[in-house]
């Protein structure tokens, strides 16, 4: 399939927000030593999430093991993770006033166990500085190792993310250092350990799959027993990473969601700037209500 070369559609084009708020979260940020996903990702909601007093926080530094053709975050060799960024996530979170907490990773094939029980240690020091808070994890695939999913899942997150991203047959393209049956696995194990931790995942559209592949993985997702759905536009965030195949209207985005429900799932957000943890608390309400 030849890459799109047009500019962006209308309906990926919005006026930033200019709230006060963004600059103190910006600062809060940068003086707690903090990273978020909002920033390194170069997310397109960074502006409206830290305009409105939220972020994601991005643990174990700002570099990735990993290499995927998608993301933007920085690849390269990464320092030991600093055993004071737990304190300081739920200090800033506190700070900022936040209940529903989203805490995510690059990935550390590095460390020995993925890094997950930093992802546990984060949601211990939230628990204490903010008792009713809610916390949802974004997690990486861990290679695979039942231990580690274990040690997130003992640390008992309202909810537990991990991304498909695409369909399986993009894989090799897309994400050549992950494996969707291991993504899979991971979210059926998951629910193995515990069955009351909501299981949620996401795909970007836009890469060059299918109607028919999409659907496929949406009954993969469910098959694993995964309930809540993110499915969201993918934008190339530099020349040097994949073009965008195709710009999916926001009507086939609302027709996708439809879809998903009717398939099965509790919940899904679908949409041209949707992302994992774009308006989490909301979607998790919905499914709780």
């Amino acid at each position: 399939m030849t890459s799109i070369k047009h500019p962006k559609p209308p309906w990926l084009r919005r006026r930033l927000p200019t709230k006060p708020a963004y600059g103190k979260v910006r600062g809060l940020l940068n003086d707690s030593r903090l990273h978020t996903v909002c920033q390194e990702a170069k997310c397109p909601n960074q502006w409206e999430c830290f305009s409105c007093q939220t972020a994601t926080f991005l643990i174990m530094g700002s570099r990735c093991t990993r290499n995927c053709r998608f993301c933007a975050v920085a690849h390269g060799p990464s320092e030991p993770p600093d055993p004071g960024e737990p304190i300081r996530v739920a200090e800033a979170a506190r700070d900022m006033g936040l209940r529903y907490i989203v805490v995510t990773s690059v990935t550390r094939d590095d460390l020995p166990d993925g890094g997950a029980g930093f992802f546990a240690q984060t949601i211990y020091e939230i628990r204490k500085k903010i008792p009713d808070a809610l916390v949802e994890v974004l997690i990486p695939d861990f290679q695979g190792n039942a231990d580690a999913i274990r040690t997130v899942v003992k640390a008992r997150p309202d909810v537990l993310n991990h991304n498909l991203e695409t369909v399986p047959r993009l894989y090799p393209r897309v994400r050549p250092e992950a494996e969707y049956h291991r993504s899979l696995a991971l979210l059926k194990q998951v629910k193995l350990c515990d069955a009351e931790i909501p299981t949620k995942s996401g795909l970007m559209l836009g890469l060059g799959e299918t109607r028919d592949e999409i659907r496929e993985t949406l009954e993969d997702l469910l098959d694993a027993d995964c309930r809540i759905l993110t499915l969201g536009q993918y934008l190339q965030p530099s020349k040097d990473h994949l073009p965008v195949e195709q710009f999916i209207p926001p009507e086939e985005f609302d027709k996708w969601r439809e879809t998903a429900l009717k398939m099965g799932f509790s919940e899904a957000a679908s949409g041209p700037f949707v992302r994992s943890s774009y308006h989490a608390k909301d979607l998790y309400q919905a499914v709780k209500s």
